[in-house]
């Protein structure tokens, strides 16, 4: 006989007025035979392992499998790369991430990491331009499971309504994204003071270790991207508290939301009190919901990765029925996401100068140029017309090597000053918007 088990699938588009929680017309809960088998595919650490193994037998030459450390119960937290020449960074070749099932009963993201996998390498054997462009432009990581330990305990409650906090948690009752340094806190320190988890450590060392630009962590429980700060100034429990990159932010947080196709369904419901449609499913994470200690703003304060938080689904724990249109839901979402992070477009005739040296060069037509100086170290300005100039400091070696010092130029069209006041965007503007490059590097060889 098969196992049954009750669920119930929320599923906002249904939900009739007047009912408070209805499923399709009934009482809010309703009790359905289910094998195990049929909940949601849901991949299970060891499922899981074997389908990377497998992804990545399929595709040796662009893929591997690390770990970045273990899980409280010593399960190990691996990591897809993908790339045209995996284990290697390339210098000029941004390093992008996906994060998902950080909270462990939040599983839909960790399936579409999954899922990402099989199509890239699948889309890549078979051709595809844009799946090629992205593999051997960027380098690709995919972290399915952040927090294996809580998965793993939610996974086996075999009931599709679960508890909405079991393996949200860690072991020890501690909840990832509110355990990682706070923006006045000094890493070292708290990791003395054993105020971060092994899994936040783990992930940590990851952030640093690699250079990343680019990143997003995945959540349920709701439609919307959230976007830095998440802990207010004030510490107020909401507060509008943006970022000096504000409008890049909101770039970013928009393209998804735009190319979501059940963010963007204006005839589905709130998934619970707050009408994140009115603010085009884009909203700053303290005016939302204020976090200390939140994952994406010490990304942004204490590596050079922007990172941005997408609550997937009104479901945390969705059905497998749902799997597939969640896949189709969020597929042009996380290639375009994806793009951002090697969009870029060099400047022509742009001006480097050097603090000191009454003596400016311009760049070639593709963004690069050179610039011969002594061993040391240089304050050096890229200026162009339409750009915010950028100021950094470029220290010359002693290696008989070129020493790169790469800028990157933000550009003001109007419509990022619609979205840096807050403005929403409309439907058609998001293929302008996917052609509109985020930030401009030239290259510099000194």
């Amino acid at each position: 006989d098969s196992l049954k088990a009750t669920y119930a699938s929320l599923r906002p588009s249904r939900q009739k007025t007047g009912c408070g929680v209805c499923v399709g017309g009934a009482g809010w809960r309703k009790s359905y035979p289910v094998t195990i088998s049929e909940i949601f595919i849901q991949r299970n650490l060891i499922f899981s392992r074997q389908l990377m193994k497998n992804v990545s037998e399929a595709c040796p030459d662009i893929t591997r499998i690390y770990s970045i450390g273990k899980s409280y119960q010593g399960l190990n937290m691996y990591v897809m790369e993908i790339s045209d020449n995996p284990g290697q960074h390339e210098v000029g070749e941004p390093e992008f991430r996906y994060v998902a099932n950080m909270h462990g009963n939040e599983v839909l993201g960790r399936e579409l990491v999954l899922n990402l996998m099989e199509y890239l390498c699948q889309e890549y054997k078979q051709g595809n331009p844009r799946v090629r462009r992205l593999v051997t432009e960027t380098r690709i990581h995919l972290l399915p499971s952040m927090n294996p330990d809580g998965y793993e305990m939610a996974y086996k409650q075999v009931r599709g309504l679960r508890d909405g906090w079991l393996g949200y948690r860690r072991d020890t009752g501690i909840g990832l994204n509110g355990n990682f340094p706070d923006l006045n806190t000094e890493l070292w320190d708290a990791e003395d003071a054993g105020l971060v988890p092994h899994k936040n450590l783990g992930v940590i060392s990851w952030m640093q270790r690699y250079p990343f630009v680019l990143s997003a962590n995945m959540h349920g429980g709701e439609l919307v991207v959230t976007y830095p700060f998440d802990m207010t100034r004030t510490r107020k429990y909401k507060e509008l508290t943006p970022t000096p990159d504000d409008a890049i932010f909101r770039r970013l947080a928009t393209i998804y939301a735009t190319s979501n196709l059940a963010m963007v369904d204006n005839e589905r419901r709130v998934c619970h009190y707050d009408d994140l449609m009115k603010e085009g499913n884009i909203i700053n994470g303290a005016k939302w919901n204020s976090a200390p200690r939140g994952m994406d703003d010490f990304s942004y304060l204490h590596t050079n990765c922007f990172e941005v938080t997408i609550e997937l689904s009104c479901d945390k724990f969705p059905h497998a029925v749902e799997l597939p249109q969640e896949w189709e839901n969020n597929k042009e979402a996380l290639l375009l996401y994806m793009e951002q992070v090697s969009n870029f477009q060099g400047i022509a005739d742009a001006i480097i100068s050097v603090d000191g040296i009454n003596h400016d060069i311009r760049t070639a037509s593709d963004g690069d140029y050179w610039r011969l100086l002594n061993p040391g170290e240089y304050e050096v300005t890229a200026t162009a017309e339409g750009y915010h100039p950028v100021t950094r400091t470029c220290y010359v070696s002693y290696e008989n090597n070129p020493t790169l010092c790469d800028f990157r130029l933000t550009k003001t069209p109007k419509l990022r000053e619609i979205l840096a006041k807050g403005g929403k965007l409309y439907k058609y503007l998001n293929i302008s918007l996917s052609f509109l490059p985020l930030l401009f590097p030239s290259f510099v060889s000194v």
